[in-house]
Formats: C-alpha cells, structure tokens, sequence
C-alpha cells in the first residue's frame, strides 16, 4: 500500500466515519435520557434517503401513509390516556402535537410530489416528513413500557426494526437507489482528489456536534434532558417531566438520522433494509464511547469509518467481521473497567 492510497483511503473513511458520528450520537442522545437503544435508527436514515430519492423521480413516498398512519394512532393513544388520567384539558395540545403538526408535511409532500421541485426544497420536504417518525414510535411503543427493564426495551427496539424493514420493502421496493450530488466540486490537495461531498458531510458532523454542544450546555431545554439523563428520579422531583425530555430527544434523534440520510445518499446506493448495517456500525461506537460520551462516541465512530475504509482495501468480503470484531475488545475492556450494578429500578 502506497502513501497515496493510505492518505486516499483515510479521507474516505474520515467521510464514512463522520455520518456515523450523527447516527452514533443520536443513538447515545436517546438512551441515556430514555434508556432505550434506538435499534430503528439507521432505518429512519435509510427512510430519508430513499424519500428524498423518490421525490428527485417525481413519487410519492411510502412514507406519507407511514407518518399519517403514526399520527392518527398516536393521538388515540394519548387522547386515551389524558380521559383515563382526568386530563381532558390538554386533549387538545395533544392534537396539535400528535396529529396537526405531523400532517403538515405529510399534506406538503402530498401536494408537492409528481412536481419539479429544486433540490434545497426537496432536501427540506424530505426531512420535514422524516421528524415526526421517532417521536410517534416513542409514544406508541417505548412510552407504555417506559418502565420497563433496558433488556425489554431492546427486544422491542429490535421488533420494530424488523417491522419497519418490512414496511420499507413495501413502500418503496427491493430497488436501490441514489440522489442527485449535494455538490460535484473536487479539491486536489497534495495530489489526492478529495470531493465537495465528503467535504460537506465532515462539516455537517462538525456543525451538528457543536450545536448538540451548545443545546447542552446553553439551553434550559438540554440542561433538563442533561439532568433526565443522570438522574431521573432526581429530574422528576424537580418538575422535569420525563416525556417530555423522551420526545425532545427522540426529536433531535430523528433530525441526525434525516441529515445522515440526506449526506450519504448520493454516496452509497440505499436500499430499504440499509439501515440496519449503518446503524450497527454507529453502535459499535456509541459501544466505544460507554453510551454515554458524546466526545468519545464521536472519536470511535471515526475510528470504525476510517477502520471499515482500509478493511474494504484489504478484504472487501472480511470488512464487516473486521469492523464488528472490534466489539470484543471494547465490551471485554469495559466489562473490566466498569462497576457492576443491579440496574436502578424507579419506584
């Protein structure tokens, strides 16, 4: 191997490696304020990718019926719970919420679809449809059993995976597919070609890792999801309502997953079950960063594109083991490292 094609194979993994970051993050965000390990993730990624594909071929997306379907479920469900609890009063914040703002897009896209539509404005319908996914599934299906053990969670995390992958083939067939270039500009530095694209998705994991910096750390709103994510006990008796942290969180979940899906779509041929390897491979580091280190989480997720990229090199049929593989280390050196406790049970 060359020092051109090492310093080559680098750049593309740096690229790989910065949508994992978003995916990785996200997938951190929501468990250490939900406690459930968001399996569907890359699946809402995959979902944007292929939106916006089907948008850019003058269709419309499966997932109109997907989100329409989610809304109306979702405000039965709470519209229920507010009778059963005596809370008839805030019905109607619960419609706003749970159906109207969820079906703006869907009507947007609806009316939009079959048209020419500039790609800013098809990159903005795309994600707009995408957001309301993971808040509705949390009130759907992690909400009721929000009390549940983290092994529970994960078991129906990874069910609705499956059923959402079984929806994708439905809504949008077994066919891959990419989207226009967000840029075609290549820059030559020191003789290796490095393209405005991959250039545009390191910035974005930069921009999106300082704004997810500052929400933390400069919004009463992330101070709360902070505090939900020490302590829940602790952030109820300070009137923190755990709900309402779940679905911010599940919110900014969706908005990371959307942008990883818009960057890597014109990068990667994305098929309906594509996400499930993008979000394995982010959560091998998340695995690195604890699941609950945003720095840390964003450095192993480098690692494992920059890793993924010379394994490709070397062995394109061994390059998932050889990215997986290092799970074992990782889960031995934290076993090691790491206090063992039965897990806190909220009374």
């Amino acid at each position: 191997m060359t020092s051109d094609i090492a310093a080559f194979l680098t750049i593309d993994g740096i690229a790989t490696g910065a949508i994992y970051v978003l995916i990785a993050l996200g997938i951190v965000l929501i468990f250490t304020v939900t406690r459930v390990i968001f399996v569907p993730f890359g699946d809402i990624a995959a979902f944007t990718a292929l939106s916006l594909a089907a948008l850019e071929m003058k269709q419309l997306p499966g997932t109109v019926g997907l989100v329409a379907v989610l809304a109306v479920l979702a405000t039965l469900v709470e519209t229920a719970s507010l009778l059963r609890a005596g809370k008839a009063r805030q019905i109607p914040h619960a419609l706003l919420f749970y159906l109207v703002l969820p079906m703006i897009p869907v009507a947007l896209v609806w009316f939009a679809a079959g048209g020419d539509i500039p790609l800013p404005l098809r990159i903005v319908l795309a994600l707009a449809l995408i957001l309301p996914i993971a808040p509705l599934l949390d009130r759907l299906v992690f909400r009721p059993i929000a009390d549940g053990t983290v092994l529970l969670l994960l078991t129906v995390s990874v069910a609705l995976h499956f059923a959402l992958v079984g929806l994708g083939l439905l809504f949008f067939g077994p066919e891959g597919v990419r989207t226009e270039a967000l840029t075609d500009a290549v820059w030559i530095v020191g003789g290796i070609p490095i393209g405005g694209q991959s250039i545009l998705i390191v910035v974005a994991a930069i921009v999106f890792s300082g704004l997810l910096f500052a929400f933390f750390g400069f919004t009463l709103a992330g101070k709360s999801l902070h505090a939900t994510a020490v302590n829940r006990t602790g952030a109820r008796l300070m009137g923190i309502r755990p709900e309402r942290t779940g679905t911010i969180a599940y919110l900014l979940g969706s908005l990371l997953a959307g942008v990883s899906g818009i960057l890597i779509a014109p990068v990667n041929t994305m098929f309906y079950d594509s996400g499930f390897l993008l979000g394995l491979k982010a959560f091998v580091g998340a695995i690195i960063g604890g699941l609950v280190s945003f720095p840390v989480t964003a450095i192993g997720s480098l690692c494992v594109g920059i890793l993924e990229s010379f394994a490709a090199f070397q062995s394109s049929a061994f390059k998932e083991v050889i990215v997986f593989s290092i799970l074992i280390p990782v889960l031995l050196w934290r076993s090691y490292t790491s206090a063992h406790r039965e897990e806190d049970i909220d009374e």
